[in-house]
């Protein structure tokens, strides 16, 4: 079973930032990639941000029309970690932030999920 643990969510005021971290742990043998998620009130929930965690395309990048220019994914492949790195915040970024997982344990591949982080952007 994989867990993945978000931190860093909180309230900030507009034109803030915010660093948003996701630690992978249990009965991992690789991560394909992994990617952030949000979802306002009222909303279906987005993709923000993805990362390549291995192969050939290792660290490419996707992001949001909305988000580009302004967050950025990285990862620590040693940690099993990814980041997401949220600046020039705008009140419309105000949601809960899942972290997501395609991850390979001893059974195979899956998609996990985190328990999700608030990001609050206001003044």
């Amino acid at each position: 079973q994989v867990h993945l643990v978000e931190s860093g969510g909180g309230l900030v005021q507009p034109g803030g930032s915010l660093r948003l971290s996701c630690a992978a742990s249990g009965s991992i043998v690789s991560i394909g990639a992994m990617g952030w998620y949000r979802q306002a009130p009222g909303k279906q929930r987005e993709l923000v941000a993805e990362i390549t965690m291995i192969g050939s395309t290792a660290g490419s990048t996707a992001y949001a029309d909305s988000v580009k220019g302004r967050f950025t994914i990285s990862r620590d492949n040693a940690k099993n970690t990814a980041y997401l790195q949220m600046n020039s915040l705008k009140p419309e970024d105000t949601a809960v932030y899942y972290c997501n997982a395609n991850t390979r344990s001893l059974s195979g591949w899956g998609i996990s999920w985190g328990q999700g982080t608030q990001v609050t952007v206001s003044s």
